[in-house]
């Protein structure tokens, strides 16, 4: 089965920043709490926006990704994380076109 990449991009304001990235590396923890199904993670920032903040994760597999995303709700960092999102600005989820 091959990897699934997944592009999540968020406008956040330059104060909540910093948060926004704890919170993201939480959240990562804690959908590999009962099993590794991400396998590799970034927060990136936009070089000429610094307000955009993009998630590129790297997960075991895309029904992995799906399972998984299907259980935001119930993670524990989710509700603040996304109370300091302005806005979601994309989503999603990319396996190999070869």
């Amino acid at each position: 089965m091959s990897t699934c990449t997944e592009f999540a991009v968020f406008k956040v304001a330059k104060e909540k920043i910093a948060r926004v990235i704890e919170l993201s590396d939480l959240i990562f923890a804690e959908m590999n709490a009962a099993q590794t199904v991400i396998i590799s993670h970034q927060v990136l920032q936009k070089t000429d926006s610094e307000e955009e903040l993009c998630w590129h994760l790297v997960w075991t597999s895309a029904q992995a990704a799906k399972e998984t995303t299907s259980l935001w709700p119930t993670f524990p960092s989710t509700k603040e994380f996304q109370s300091l999102v302005g806005e979601n600005l994309y989503y999603g989820h990319f396996v190999d076109a070869t």
